[in-house]
């Protein structure tokens, strides 16, 4: 009775208990298969155990169905519900090479400056100087490294905004 067990209750009774655990998942036919599959593996391995009388085995199948489906409702709540981000690619660990890349990006954006709003934004920003620092060194006023900063970082958010 054992070879053939699992075989003879999917004809019998698949059907019936697979429409029956579909509606025990809420609609979720893989689920539901799964559990079926799981349900006909539990009687094959308890086959000297079961009465064969079909309404016994009925009963028995459908008992075991409803005790998997309840068993997987309650280790779902259990467990935090597993989310896959939008888009995986978007969610990054940095690393040197994104930064790298944004160097090179920046790079590019401060070539297109002007040599002056160049030198005023390398001065303040990346050798972070003090305005006044950087007029002793330029020997421009401080209103001018001012002037100069202000619209070198407007160009170059423009520039960074076009290479996006």
């Amino acid at each position: 009775m054992r070879d053939d067990l699992a075989a003879t209750l999917y004809r019998k009774f698949g059907s019936p208990l697979l429409a029956f655990v579909i509606t025990l998942t809420g609609g979720d036919r893989l689920w539901a298969e799964d559990v079926v599959q799981e349900t006909l593996i539990r009687a094959w391995r308890n086959a000297d155990k079961l009465d064969t009388e079909p309404e016994m085995l009925r009963a028995w199948l459908f008992t075991v169905a409803r005790r998997i489906v309840i068993d997987g409702w309650r280790s779902r709540k259990a467990r935090p519900q597993e989310v896959e981000e939008p888009d995986a690619d978007a969610v990054g660990v940095p690393d040197e090479s994104d930064r790298t890349l944004a160097a090179v990006v920046v790079y590019q954006a401060l070539e297109h400056l002007s040599p002056e709003h160049r030198e005023a934004v390398l001065q303040t920003y990346l050798r972070d100087r003090t305005v006044n620092e950087v007029a002793r060194t330029l020997g421009v006023p401080p209103g001018t490294v001012k002037s100069r900063t202000y619209h070198a970082v407007r160009a170059l958010r423009q520039a960074l905004r076009d290479r996006g």
